[in-house]
């Protein structure tokens, strides 16, 4: 992996597994003298242990080179309801409330990250890339999808153009990358640089192209599944609300963030979490996309104000600990048996997803003519797949009720792949292509990025 980190002494090191494996003994202690523990006091027990647990297995998890977020997704592997049973089904399903909040950090974040400077320098890049990569990587996933149908249960009935259709839906959750696994190693490592801007960029941008993917493709298969049935635009009109309806909030939302910090500033942790927890819940009330509303917000407060740094500085001391949690948690929920049960196909489905992506990475920087940096480093950002995707194959399980739970399960299969391999791979790029910091290097401003591409 990465080079191995410094700064810290055997002795702690070993300090730090000891301390671990104690803190699992403990709640393999508790479980086992108070069974009946449920409802809030297990939900609290098990915020308390993820989190320690989480950064302590990130610390020794980086001796090896590893990125702290495969830290906490396999602290929560390990204590979830598959493997020693410390956190039940139950609790795992109760800590969803902090995905919640993490997720409008994340978006938050996200928006304020991605300046007009770069993205007015990087156009040609990230068009080419958009382009390619949703072409390319669609076109292929979909084939090998459809050469392996006759292995999926939940084909089977289907017509040849039936599974063309269900083809095309897999082909859209593979273009889906993931807007948290790319955040959270950008916060570890505080990298700048071509590769961390092009993929931040890429990545956060590129959830617009694909609900606009998933509406056609949702209506093309509607008519390859039954040939007979009348063309629909209620897809798109949905898509439209939500769209045009998340852009009007999230530009208001700037534009109230901005005033606050200008003119009032304090007590940020509070209004993030305020904001995390009850604007989310209205934005889904009315059918808008969260994550595409705290995006443009942060966006605006970025570019639009004065006030972006001290956006990003609230947001990184809260999301601090929240990103622990989330993804110990994802690993909580990780289907061991699902996945043991869907290896195969999940494995050979995610090497042709990332050999598809490489793909197009490799023909999108050369059309682009990108910098050697990106062309080289630029894919492996793009491998992660989290929260963006399990949640629109939630959207095509309800709208297809016939094959999508067997879809969904196969996402899940696959996502948890590339939830763990993902990460991994990004952080080795950003390490290998020198853009990692060292040490406790400051935050660079908007005037010291110099442009994505040549």
């Amino acid at each position: 992996m990465s080079a191995p980190a410094a700064a810290k002494s055997a002795t702690a090191r070993l300090t730090q597994l000891v301390t671990l494996v104690a803190l699992f003994g403990l709640l393999w202690l508790g479980v086992r003298v108070v069974p009946e523990a449920r409802g809030m006091a297990a939900l609290v027990g098990a915020l308390g242990f993820l989190l320690l647990a989480g950064t302590l297995t990130s610390e020794i998890f980086e001796v090896v080179g590893l990125p702290h977020l495969t830290g906490y997704i396999a602290a929560g592997l390990i204590a979830g309801p598959h493997v020693l049973h410390l956190i039940d089904h139950d609790t795992v399903g109760r800590l969803s409330v902090v995905n919640t909040l993490a997720l409008a950090l994340i978006a938050l974040a996200g928006g304020a990250e991605l300046r007009l400077a770069d993205l007015s320098a990087a156009a040609k890049s990230l068009f080419s890339a958009m382009f390619f990569q949703s072409s390319i990587v669609l076109v292929i996933t979909t084939a090998s999808f459809v050469l392996l149908g006759r292995f999926m249960p939940f084909t089977t009935g289907l017509s040849r153009w039936g599974l063309v259709g269900v083809g095309l839906l897999w082909g859209v959750l593979a273009v889906s990358r993931s807007p948290s696994a790319t955040l959270a190693i950008l916060s570890q490592t505080r990298a700048h640089g071509p590769v961390a801007r092009f993929t931040l960029a890429f990545v956060m941008s590129s959830d617009v192209v694909v609900l606009v993917m998933l509406a056609v493709a949702m209506m093309a298969a509607r008519q390859l599944l039954d040939p007979a049935a009348q063309t629909s635009f209620s897809d798109f009109e949905a898509l439209g609300h939500e769209l045009f309806g998340s852009a009007s909030l999230g530009i208001t939302l700037g534009l109230v963030l901005t005033f606050y910090l200008r003119f009032i500033g304090s007590e940020l942790l509070v209004v993030l979490m305020a904001l995390g927890y009850g604007m989310t819940a209205g934005l889904y009330y009315l059918r808008f996309d969260p994550l595409l509303t705290f995006l443009i917000a942060g966006f605006v407060v970025q570019n639009f104000s004065r006030q972006g740094e001290k956006l990003l500085f609230a947001v990184e001391q809260t999301s601090a600990i929240v990103f622990v949690v989330f993804f110990a948690s994802a690993g909580a929920h990780l289907d061991v048996p699902l996945l043991r049960s869907l290896w195969p196909l999940a494995l050979g489905l995610a090497v042709v997803r990332a050999a598809a992506t490489w793909l197009a990475h490799r023909v999108s920087t050369r059309a682009a003519g990108d910098t050697p940096v990106i062309r080289r480093f630029g894919a492996a950002g793009l491998v992660s797949q989290a929260g963006l995707t399990l949640g629109l194959s939630i959207v095509i399980e309800r709208t297809f009720p016939t094959f999508g739970p067997g879809l969904r399960s196969l996402c899940i299969a696959v996502v948890a792949v590339n939830e763990v391999i993902g990460p991994i791979l990004f952080k080795l790029a950003l390490d290998r292509s020198g853009e990692t910091a060292t040490g406790s290097a400051p935050r660079a401003s908007a005037a010291d990025h110099p442009p994505l591409a040549s």
